[in-house]
């Protein structure tokens, strides 16, 4: 699969999340990357191995203070080559965008790892 088709795939996915979630995606961007580096993943804590669907950086929601210094828009950021890797067929890939991009939602509002675990949305 192209970049080019995976970027559709996902806005399309993405177009399918519950449109309780959708203003909040609007507050972030949106950024598609073939894998996180061996960096980014040692400064997530993560073995140089490990894959990575998709990554929220930002400041969550209830962190934010009315004094602090204005910053970008958060950015979600897909990793198409892992969860290429991981599905089957494009139903599977548009559920796992779904899912990862709900997972990095998650941690705009302020959401642990095992908080979004016990959701479902690991």
């Amino acid at each position: 699969m192209t970049t080019a088709r995976f970027e559709a795939v996902a806005r399309k996915a993405i177009a399918k999340i519950p449109a309780e979630f959708q203003p909040y995606l609007e507050e972030c961007t949106l950024h598609i990357e073939p894998r996180a580096t061996k960096a980014k993943l040692r400064e997530l804590g993560m073995d140089d191995d490990e894959e990575l669907f998709g990554l929220y950086e930002g400041t969550p929601l209830i962190e934010r203070r009315h004094d602090d210094p204005p910053e970008g828009p958060p950015r979600i950021t897909l990793y198409y080559e892992p969860l290429l890797d991981y599905c089957l067929d494009e139903k599977e890939l548009v559920y796992e965008i779904q899912v990862t991009v709900l997972h990095e939602i998650g941690h705009h509002f302020g959401l642990d790892e095992d908080r979004l675990a016990e959701l479902g949305y690991e």
